[in-house]
């Protein structure tokens, strides 16, 4: 190697490990290198390094949320010899400058929700400063209990900084839209539609269910909920409740993510329970001209009774001159059509003799008379004459 390629090389090795130079406000990402008894130190790259505050980083019970060797993402919010990041304003040693500094560059803050006031919350940040939160900004959605915040430690950006500090308003609602945001680029790069994973149940509504999957949230449609018909959306899930859903459709663009709980549970239509011949207690979820459709089991599919089984050899009108919709039946699964997703019933007693089922009903439905009672009994009635 010459002496020019020499120099060369230097200058170059020298430019690639110079310190790297930060905008207040600015994230990056680093790896935690040491931990003191006030500060973590955190290599941010290119020969930089910087420290968080460790009562940032604390648990309520003193525990740190981070070990040496993690990776943790902080704003940079100046340097007075050290560079100093912030996951997030809130430590003992800050003050109405240091809030001041992140509502200017944008740096989140920690505060303590107090009370539910007129138009939003009360929140108290470090050294004691007054804030409010209105509710448009304290989530994503609002709740439906709004009162439930308070007393929560969060973490919120200054949306307004005026007065040196007696005019302060927070919005919590672009700290989780960043946050979504960060967790939807990670999402993006290995969800695939048909993939199983989990989620919880963030918020129910008639139309469907909320579910947040890693940080994530997309909806699953009432119709992806169940095989069967769901009636009572939230009588079946609940806020917090953890599920396994499967990726339905994927629309990153324009933020639309369905997810579906039937789609990761077995297919009953390729399901051995539910096997032509096999009997289940079922409850009749809704009635049609020609017949009643009856769910198998608590979370089974739906399978139709035709009027011609519940009529017990009678001419009805209408199935409801024999049953009701919340009925229990018991029944047997007569044949499956997977391709067209049907399942057929006929009423359990209808099993008792099963190569004279056809013939005693065409038997009954000649000669039995209307008050002769259901076709059960007329079935049963039938098995006594042989």
């Amino acid at each position: 190697m010459s002496e020019e390629e020499k120099k060369s090389f230097a200058e170059l090795f020298g430019a690639s490990a110079a310190p790297r130079s930060f905008r207040p406000g600015e994230k990056a990402c680093g790896t935690v290198v040491r931990i003191g008894a006030d500060a973590v130190f955190v290599d941010m790259g290119g020969k930089s390094e910087g420290y968080i505050s460790r009562a940032e980083l604390e648990e309520p019970d003193g525990g740190l949320t981070v070990a040496e060797g993690d990776e943790v993402s902080a704003w940079f919010v100046g340097s007075a010899g050290d560079m100093r990041f912030s996951v997030r304003m809130g430590g003992p040693d800050t003050g109405t400058s240091q809030l001041a500094a992140a509502a200017e560059n944008r740096v989140p803050v920690a505060g303590t929700v107090t009370a539910e006031i007129k138009g939003g919350y009360e929140v108290r940040l470090a050294g004691n400063a007054r804030a409010f939160c209105p509710y448009s900004q304290m989530d994503l959605r609002r709740r439906e209990e709004p009162a439930a915040h308070v007393g929560e430690r969060l973490s919120f950006l200054i949306t307004k900084f005026s007065e040196d500090g007696r005019d302060i308003v927070l919005s919590r609602r672009a700290v989780l839209e960043e946050e979504r945001r960060e967790a939807r680029e990670r999402l993006r790069e290995r969800l695939e539609p048909g993939m199983v994973c989990r989620g919880r149940i963030t918020a129910v509504r008639d139309f469907g269910a909320f579910v947040e999957v890693e940080g994530v949230e997309g909806l699953i449609p009432v119709s992806e909920v169940s095989w069967g018909r769901v009636e009572d959306l939230r009588g079946r899930l609940k806020p917090g409740d953890e599920v396994e859903v499967a990726a339905l459709k994927l629309d990153w663009d324009n933020d639309r993510l369905t997810f579906s709980l039937k789609a990761a549970a077995p297919d009953p239509f390729s399901d051995s329970r539910f096997a032509p011949g096999t009997s289940h207690q079922g409850r009749v979820t809704r009635l049609a001209p020609f017949g009643a459709f009856v769910a198998l089991g608590d979370d089974g599919p739906e399978g139709l009774v035709h009027v011609s089984a519940l009529a017990g050899g009678r001419r009805i009108h209408h199935p409801r001159e024999v049953v009701r919709v919340g009925d229990e039946l018991r029944v047997r699964v007569e044949r499956i059509d997977p391709e067209k997703r049907r399942i057929s019933l006929v009423p359990a007693e209808m099993a008792a003799d099963e190569p004279a089922a056809d013939e005693l009903r065409r038997h009954v439905a000649r000669s039995a008379p209307a008050a002769m009672g259901t076709l059960g009994d007329l079935l049963a009635a039938e098995m006594k004459k042989k």
